[in-house]
C-alpha cells in the first residue's frame, strides 16, 4: 500500500472506497461528502483506490479501457480537498478476502478509517455482501458505515467510455468534468503527414489506456492547439495498426521522444479513406480551417 497525502503514516479518517477511473463528477460528488464529514468530525480524508484496475486480476482474459492511468488518476485526485490517497494493489489474495476481513485489515488496522462512505452501488469483498452487512460489520469493528448520497447527472464511467467509443467528445467531457486526454511518448512513424505538407508527433500511450472513436479531432497541448489523427490511414495504405498522429499548429521543434499531453476538445470527423493523396491533403486543410474558427470562437476573446 501506498500513501499519498500530508503525512506519511495513516491517521483517524472518513474515508471512502473504489477505482476511481476517470475522477469524474461522479466521483467528486462522492469525494466532496467525505470532506464535508470529515471536516465536521474533526478527522482526516481520504480516497481508498487501486494503482491497477481489479479487472486486470479478475478477468486475465480482458483488458480494461482505462479513462485514465495510475499516475493520471493520482494527479486528478490530488486536485481535490481530499487529504490522503490510499493506493491498493488489487492482488488475487486482497480479491479473495471477505468483505469484514477487508475492513477489519485494511480499513481498520491498516488506515484507521473511522467513517466510511459507501456508494450506491459500490460493493467490495469475494463475498457480494450489501450496504447492511457493511454496517453490521462496521459496528463490530468501530466503524461508522453511511451511504453517500446518489448524484441524479447519470455520471458513470461506463457512459463515459460510450461516449468516447462513439466520438462524442462533447459528452464525454461534460462527464468528467475536463477534457479527456491522451499522454504519451513521441516515436516514429511514417512521416506521411510532412509529405502532405503536415507533419505529425506520432503518440505512443499506454496500451490500456481507452483510445476514441477513430477520426480527427481537434486538441490542445501544452505547445499550443492541433488536431490529431486516430486511425489506420486507410488512404496511405501503411496496414491496420492504429496510430494515434497530432499536427501542432504554428509550432517548430522536435518533440521526438518527449512526453506530450494532449486534450481531446471537438470531433470533427470520422476517418474515412479518400480517393488520392491530394483528396486527403484538400480535407486536411478543411480541417485545420475548421479548428482555427472554433479555437477563435470558444477560446480567444476576439
Amino acid at each position: 500500500m501506498k500513501l499519498i497525502g500530508n503525512d506519511i503514516e495513516p491517521r483517524p479518517c472518513v474515508a471512502t472506497i473504489g477505482s476511481f477511473d476517470g475522477v469524474h463528477q461522479g466521483h467528486l460528488f462522492v469525494i466532496q461528502q467525505v470532506v464535508q464529514q470529515a471536516q465536521e468530525r474533526g478527522l482526516a480524508s481520504l480516497v481508498a483506490t487501486f494503482s491497477n484496475h481489479p479487472l486486470q486480476v479478475l478477468r486475465s482474459d480482458l483488458r480494461p479501457q482505462l479513462l485514465s492511468t495510475e499516475e493520471e488518476k493520482i494527479a486528478l485526485l490530488q486536485r481535490t480537498e481530499i487529504d490522503d490517497i490510499a493506493l491498493l494493489h488489487f492482488t488475487k489474495e486482497l480479491s479473495l478476502l471477505s468483505a469484514r476481513i477487508f475492513m477489519q485489515t485494511i480499513l481498520k488496522e491498516q488506515l484507521q478509517v473511522q467513517v466510511l462512505l459507501i456508494g450506491y452501488d459500490n460493493h467490495f469483498g469475494h463475498d457480494h455482501k450489501q450496504f447492511p452487512d457493511y454496517v453490521q460489520y462496521g459496528k463490530e469493528l468501530g466503524i461508522e458505515v453511511i451511504p453517500c448520497q446518489e448524484h441524479q447527472g447519470g455520471y458513470s464511467s461506463t457512459a463515459i467510455r460510450q461516449a468516447l467509443l462513439s466520438g462524442d467528445i462533447a459528452t464525454a467531457n461534460s462527464l468528467l468534468g475536463y477534457p479527456y486526454t491522451l499522454q504519451g511518448t513521441v516515436v516514429a512513424g511514417f512521416q506521411n503527414g510532412r509529405k502532405l505538407g503536415f507533419p505529425t508527433a506520432n503518440l505512443q500511450v499506454n496500451p490500456l489506456k481507452l483510445i476514441p472513436e477513430n477520426g480527427a479531432y481537434l486538441v490542445r497541448a501544452d505547445e499550443g492547439f492541433g488536431m490529431l489523427n486516430i486511425g489506420t490511414r486507410p488512404t496511405l495504405r501503411n496496414g491496420t495498426q492504429r496510430s494515434i498522429e497530432v499536427h501542432l499548429f504554428d509550432f517548430e521543434g522536435d518533440l521526438y521522444q518527449h512526453t506530450l499531453k494532449i486534450e481531446l476538445l471537438h470531433h470533427l470527423r470520422k476517418e474515412r479513406e479518400f480517393t488520392s493523396l491530394e483528396a486527403l491533403r484538400q480535407q486536411l486543410h478543411e480541417d485545420e480551417e475548421t479548428c482555427r474558427k472554433i479555437i477563435h470562437s470558444t477560446y480567444y476573446t476576439l
